[in-house]
């Protein structure tokens, strides 16, 4: 859905560096994958093709933050 994020925190060495991939359009979703020692943060649109990916790989991720926008028709509890 439009506005869902996830937050990558990368070692790069020295520090730390943060990425983040959006939701940019409604109807877009954003979904993660860990394949092969890779990890996969990917903007995908409804029927399933992916927009864009950003690749990490898996040793050097320090946190992988997801902040889904919260939905209307959810109750706060």
């Amino acid at each position: 859905m439009k506005g869902d994020r996830v937050e990558i925190v990368v070692d790069a060495g020295d520090t730390t560096r943060t990425y983040e991939v959006i939701a940019t359009r409604a109807g877009r979703r954003v979904e993660t994958a860990v394949r092969r020692g890779v990890v996969e943060v990917s903007e995908v649109t409804r029927n399933g093709a992916v927009v864009r990916t950003a690749r990490f790989m898996a040793t050097r991720v320090l946190a992988l933050v997801e902040q889904p926008v919260p939905r209307e028709d959810e109750q706060a509890v």
